[in-house]
């Protein structure tokens, strides 16, 4: 099944319903660029915005990572609940992404928001994840949130999607060519791709400079 883009124009109960649907479907794998550059990645607390059933937070967590992930339906958040239950994580549900605790043990603090009205506490992260979710009044966020040294794992559709049958039709919620490349001039690009195989999709792994690194460049 097509991973779907999680549109702004969507309504919470259309959300729920989606998942709800999906909620007997086996778990899904974790995003390609968080499996393939986990070796890279640093370890502390890590990140994951429209989190959706969880198999990014899933996949963090499971190697040692506390995980905030925020989405705003209650429906996939019973699903994250009941897979980590099964793997023996702990997970918990918090009211305000500012109660979550970033120095925790290995686990999952789960925040039901909204992320076109959320405040992303600043230096807070060593890892953040954004995978098939295009907002892009949360980047200057995202650059706050990250602590210095930290990693930033974006992944979502390009226009070339258009190309292809189904994900997300609105030029609005599709970058452009090289968008993402351009999108964040102040951290050092680790990794950058753009596919047309079969979905039209870029990736980026990004670190943000340390005070040490600004100070030489």
């Amino acid at each position: 099944m097509c991973l779907l883009l999680r549109f702004m124009t969507f309504s919470r109960s259309d959300w729920d319903a989606k998942h709800s649907a999906a909620a007997t479907e086996a778990a899904e794998a974790p995003a390609g660029i968080l499996s393939e550059l986990w070796p890279l990645l640093p370890a502390g607390a890590a990140l994951d915005l429209a989190c959706g059933r969880g198999r990014n937070a899933l996949f963090l967590a499971e190697h040692g990572r506390h995980v905030t992930a925020v989405d705003w339906s209650a429906v996939a958040f019973d699903i994250v609940e009941e897979r980590a239950q099964a793997m023996n994580i702990p997970v918990r549900r918090v009211h305000r992404i500012g109660e979550a605790k970033h120095a925790a043990p290995a686990g999952i603090d789960l925040v039901q928001a909204d992320l076109e009205r959320v405040q992303l506490p600043a230096n807070s992260y060593l890892l953040v994840l954004c995978v098939r979710y295009l907002q892009r009044s949360l980047f200057p966020q995202i650059c706050r949130a990250l602590r210095p040294g930290g990693m930033l794992l974006l992944e979502t559709y390009t226009k070339a999607q258009l190309d292809f049958s189904g994900g997300p039709r609105d030029p609005e919620h599709l970058l452009d060519k090289g968008e993402l490349r351009r999108t964040f001039p102040e951290f050092e690009t680790v990794f950058y791709r753009e596919l047309r195989a079969g979905q039209g999709i870029a990736s980026l792994a990004a670190r943000k400079p340390t005070a040490a690194s600004n100070h030489h460049k």
